[in-house]
């Protein structure tokens, strides 16, 4: 719901997309299209995809019409030469790209792609593949990882937000890591304790974090926002070179 709420996540990510530079295209990995093997949107025109159910007709009837970019689809599998990439010619964007993007980006106008994520890869193969993608920030295209740091929908309690005490010891763990520029610290989250199993009881949600961390340059510090924990979610997002 936090992709049509007026909260104060929303307000975020529109502060957000007014703060950076205009990127010239984006791609996006999102927890929601995990495939084996790597494969990328290359479609002109994504459709608008509703993957999930339960919630409002209002939150259904959102379309997000930005286009799609097949050059950048192809430029993404060249600069990950050392796999094969798949281009996937009919997927569409679903609501891990969508959610984000449409309060950043409200006019839609500017291409998007999304890579997928690879179901059968450890975290530190993300991070080495995510590496290959550094020319990208060169060349005006926006990165952007949608997950969560802490991401337990089966202990989440609808009517009672307060969270969970392993839920914000990992949070924060996973804050003081990313400020340290610790990142290989950050790539077997399934050996830092009982926590970690707690918040990321599945690795989708936490794998599109270290997209991004890959991409960070030397001297460059990483920034917060959204710092809160609901329940077994955390919200903490964090920009990187900007």
């Amino acid at each position: 719901m936090n992709a049509i709420e007026d909260n104060a996540y929303r307000r975020s990510w529109q502060a957000l997309g007014k703060r950076l530079p205009r990127p010239k295209a984006i791609l996006c990995v999102s927890a929601h299209w995990e495939t084996r093997g790597v494969y990328v949107t290359a479609t002109e025109k994504p459709e608008t995809i509703h993957d999930f159910y339960g919630f409002p007709k209002t939150l259904f009837d959102v379309r997000y019409r930005a286009p799609g970019s097949p050059a950048l689809a192809h430029r993404v599998a060249e600069l990950l030469a050392g796999v094969r990439v798949h281009l996937d010619a009919g997927r569409g964007l679903d609501h891990g790209v969508w959610s984000v993007l449409e309060p950043m980006y409200p006019e839609a106008d500017i291409p998007i792609v999304q890579l997928s994520l690879s179901i059968l890869q450890p975290g530190a193969w993300h991070y080495d593949l995510a590496k290959a993608l550094a020319p990208l920030r060169d060349e005006g295209v926006l990165v952007v990882g949608s997950g969560n740091i802490v991401h337990n929908l089966r202990l989440f309690r609808f009517n009672d937000p307060t969270p969970y005490d392993w839920a914000l010891r990992f949070d924060e763990e996973i804050a003081e890591r990313i400020e340290q520029d610790h990142h290989e610290g950050l790539l077997g989250y399934e050996t830092l304790g009982p926590d970690a199993l707690l918040s990321i009881p599945t690795p989708e949600h936490y794998l599109p974090l270290l997209y991004i961390l890959a991409l960070q340059r030397k001297g460059e510090r990483a920034s917060f926002f959204n710092e809160e924990v609901t329940g077994s979610i955390s919200m903490r997002s964090v920009v990187i070179g900007a």
